[in-house]
């Protein structure tokens, strides 16, 4: 059976940024070294009256038109890897989905085509901050309900609550707190038994912010939904991404216990 390791291999929303930091680095570069031909012009004679210039001079642009010739290589070659890591993590996310709905015993033929790992700008793959970005205002109403979705999970009300998150998702995409509805949503169908549908949710609320406040325990209990579902050596992939991504956390530990219980290699 196809392993699974989640994605996610990387951070997403700070893969994602870092591309953006390397298209304008990359254009910087081409930028700075067309000045840098301008200066070695300028410093070099045509043959008229001499110039009287340090050797020393000449040789520090030379030395810094090469340091400019490893750094555009060097930004080429990290800009395919994250370009490469985004098309291996929508692919890996393409085939949990599918694994997911066709546990579920769901419609395989109405799975529409995964988005892009983080969406698409340009030609630079770009994640959208989706758990609780610095600074972003709430929509009107948007607070009160997801204080009443909370108001029901806490309730003991986990069917009524997955139904409330499932609807807050909907009407507030991209929000704020979408994150939060999501790790909440998992816990309450984990609650209800469905642990399919648990296991949706939590890579939801994973994948959608790799290193947002729920992101730990998402993928922590992504694992535990895995192994729930007979999936043992997706569990223990995920459960060991868990250990590497967020090493030394209460998460980290917990994820280890629960390998260890399951033996994992």
């Amino acid at each position: 059976m196809r392993a699974l390791v989640l994605l996610l291999a990387l951070s997403l929303p700070a893969a994602a940024q870092d591309a953006d930091t390397l298209a304008d680095i990359r254009q910087e570069l081409v930028i700075l070294d067309s000045e840098i031909d301008g200066l070695r012009r300028e410093l070099s004679t045509t043959g008229a009256p001499e110039l009287s210039l340090p050797a020393s001079a000449l040789e520090r642009i030379d030395a810094l038109e090469a340091e400019l010739r490893r750094l555009t290589s060097q930004t080429e070659a990290l800009t395919g890897r994250v370009e490469a890591v985004v098309r291996d993590g929508t692919n890996r996310i393409g085939d949990l989905e599918f694994r997911l709905v066709e546990l579920e015993g769901g419609d395989l033929s109405a799975l529409g085509e995964t988005s892009t790992l983080g969406g698409e700008a340009a030609a630079i793959p770009a994640v959208p901050q989706v758990a609780e970005p610095a600074g972003a205002e709430l929509a009107i109403g948007e607070q009160a309900d997801f204080d009443r979705a909370v108001a029901a999970f806490d309730a003991g009300a986990f069917a009524e609550a997955a139904g409330l998150f499932e609807s807050f998702a909907a009407s507030y995409p991209g929000g704020p707190l979408t994150g939060r509805a999501a790790w909440y949503r998992g816990r309450a169908l984990e609650a209800s038994n469905d642990y399919a549908g648990a296991a949706r949710a939590y890579l939801a609320a994973f994948s959608g912010n790799p290193n947002g406040g729920e992101a730990p325990d998402a993928l922590r209990r992504l694992g535990a939904m895995l192994s729930e579902l007979g999936q043992p050596q997706e569990a223990c992939v995920t459960w060991g991404e868990v250990q590497v991504r967020f090493p030394g956390t209460d998460h980290a530990a917990e994820a280890q216990r629960a390998a260890e219980a399951a033996g994992c290699p």
